[in-house]
């Protein structure tokens, strides 16, 4: 008698971590499962979805000191790497003239070198980027494309160009999508036995996309 009363206590107490841990962790994932159930459904669906980009451009004129510099950056990287383009950041002066009359922020983005261009590649959620400067006669060129607030977020879902934080999320929302996972299997394996219904349930989300992935998928 002890044994079952101790049995059941010992049941209710991991019955009630389980739930303790399905809900928190299901609180902290909704917002990104909400999230990535839409995305996958606009990705699904991405060529029945029409995007209109927004291209704007800009142009410049670096000056001679500038270009001087710049040019003078570019032969140190040429020796420095034995005649071989390598990616270095631009210089902070130029940085700083760009980012004052064009409104452009290149940050510490790495060049690409060429002998006649310094080309920055700029991507980003949702759109493209990208600023030339001309090594001869230093103009410089700017062109970015938004292809909007899906285009946005399918990236986001993709870890498309987001970046180092990003990343790190996803890494920790799969993991909390793990635990949710896991704990509400567990739940619906103590309550199994007043559930008939459960294991077959459970084996159809299993037996649906096998078939699937087998029969349909070629």
């Amino acid at each position: 008698m002890k044994a079952a009363i101790s049995g059941a206590s010992q049941r209710a107490y991991w019955l009630k971590k389980l739930h303790e841990w399905h809900w928190i962790s299901s609180a902290i994932c909704l917002i990104g499962m909400l999230l990535f159930a839409v995305t996958g459904f606009t990705l699904n669906h991405a060529g029945q979805i029409e995007a209109k980009p927004r291209v704007e451009t800009r142009d410049g004129q670096l000056p001679a000191e500038l270009l001087q510099h710049l040019q003078a950056v570019h032969q140190g990287v040429k020796k420095a790497d034995a005649g071989t383009s390598i990616a270095v950041a631009l210089p902070s002066e130029v940085r700083g003239f760009i980012q004052t009359q064009m409104k452009v922020d290149a940050g510490a983005r790495t060049v690409e070198w060429s002998d006649d261009e310094a080309y920055i590649p700029m991507p980003r959620p949702g759109g493209d980027a990208w600023l030339r400067i001309d090594l001869k006669e230093g103009a410089i060129e700017y062109e970015t494309t938004d292809r909007g607030w899906i285009s946005y977020f399918n990236d986001l879902h993709k870890g498309r160009n987001t970046g180092g934080a990003w990343s790190l999320f996803i890494d920790i929302f799969a993991i909390g999508c793990l635990v949710f996972c896991i704990t509400g299997l567990l739940i619906l394996k103590m309550h199994s036995e007043r559930r008939p219904l459960t294991w077959p349930m459970v084996g159809l989300g299993l037996v649906i996309p096998a078939l699937l992935a087998l029969l349909l998928i070629h």
